[in-house]
């Protein structure tokens, strides 16, 4: 039994929780299941306007940082590219599910998934997205005031085995405490965090921004900034993953659905007050207030261009975090860093921005509608 599925099993004593790391066998059953239902892989409801059909991507998290998914369907840059996206919802569970069908062509995560790719989950790390997002957090009153003070604490995050529990666990093992023994960990809804931890049924909470940033707003006490944080300042917190089965048998596609992310992170990056309007108006972040929107977008550092800097840079930072999660116990001790990271990591170009790179194209970018 691996350290993380130690924390699953205690979990499941206390709710019935979907693993984060589920066997191998699960995760077969789940793909034979979705594939018996078509490939997914393949072109569907192709048309003129959208040589590439129909796609689902798991992209409605309600986290301000996935704002090039919101801007990508908002402003048009999906359709652009001649895919008909349908942003939905659910859990890292159902995400890594669809994408091993092929039902998910593409993920927004930090290395959550790393421990699930040892374990032969057919997915691509094939770029990093922006910095940032996460904060560990105790509420007001607290005598917890920095990290080795958690030591045999509650820690609440939204899911078992998501971002936020993978950002604490590297922080809890740089202050030697054993992140599977060392802490327990509670799941509860992202959104009920804030009320869970002032009713003094957890002592401290992970937590996505906007609910970060507004719990600091409420007086919260910041353990770990993850934008500011030493461990992780400067570095990707979330990469964009593709699924292997599809970049096998539908690699353009998959090059449509990445440009579109790409300029739609290129236009956050020029446009962080339009891109904080349009997500409070429309619903897609758990928050009305525009200005904060706005200081978190611009906090997690989109990138203006995409290229062969950006790609080098996902890939050195998986390298550092793969190092990371051998200390916490959540990947092997004996893994070859190098060569899980080889394995892993896929650069795949996309023509324009190389194109872009030898000066034979426009730095500006357009989205198919205003």
């Amino acid at each position: 039994m691996t350290k993380v599925q130690q924390i699953i099993e205690t979990d499941k004593c206390r709710r019935d929780f979907s693993p984060a790391f589920s066997p191998a066998t699960a995760l077969l059953a789940a793909v034979i299941l979705l594939n018996g239902c078509g490939n997914p892989s393949k072109n569907r409801d192709v048309s003129k306007e959208f040589p590439f059909g129909k796609v689902e991507i798991q992209g409605l998290s309600g986290a301000a940082c996935a704002a090039p998914g919101y801007i990508a369907e908002a402003k048009g840059f999906f359709a652009a590219e001649g895919i008909d996206v349908t942003l939905v919802s659910g859990t890292f569970e159902t995400n890594k599910t669809g994408l091993a069908s092929g039902k998910f062509p593409i993920a927004i995560g930090d290395f959550q998934y790393f421990p699930s790719a040892n374990e032969g989950l057919d997915i691509k790390l094939v770029g990093g997205l922006h910095e940032g997002c996460i904060k560990l957090l105790v509420p007001p009153g607290s005598s917890i005031r920095e990290g080795k003070d958690l030591v045999g604490k509650r820690i609440g995050v939204d899911e078992i085995g998501g971002s936020p529990m993978a950002i604490t666990s590297v922080f809890l093992a740089h202050h030697n405490i054993n992140p599977v023994n060392g802490v327990e960990w509670l799941p509860f809804p992202g959104d009920q965090l804030q009320a869970v931890a002032e009713k003094g049924e957890v002592d401290a909470v992970a937590l996505w921004d906007p609910f970060g940033a507004l719990a600091i707003r409420k007086g919260y006490h910041v353990l770990c900034d993850i934008g500011e944080h030493p461990l992780f300042a400067g570095k990707y917190c979330c990469f964009l993953y593709v699924s292997g089965k599809q970049l096998k048998e539908n690699p353009e596609r998959i090059k449509a659905i990445l440009r579109a992310y790409h300029k739609a992170g290129e236009w956050v990056s020029a446009h962080p007050e339009e891109t904080a309007k349009i997500l409070v108006e429309k619903g897609y972040v758990a928050a009305d207030d525009p200005e904060l929107i706005a200081e978190l977008i611009e906090s997690y550092r989109y990138h203006a261009k995409h290229g062969a800097k950006t790609r080098l840079k996902a890939k050195e930072d998986a390298l550092y975090f793969t190092n990371e999660l051998k200390r916490t116990g959540f990947l092997p001790a004996d893994l070859d860093a190098h060569s899980f990271v080889d394995k892993l990591y896929y650069e795949l170009k996309v023509e324009d921005e190389e194109n872009a790179a030898e000066g034979h194209s426009s730095n500006e970018v357009k989205p198919a509608h205003n």
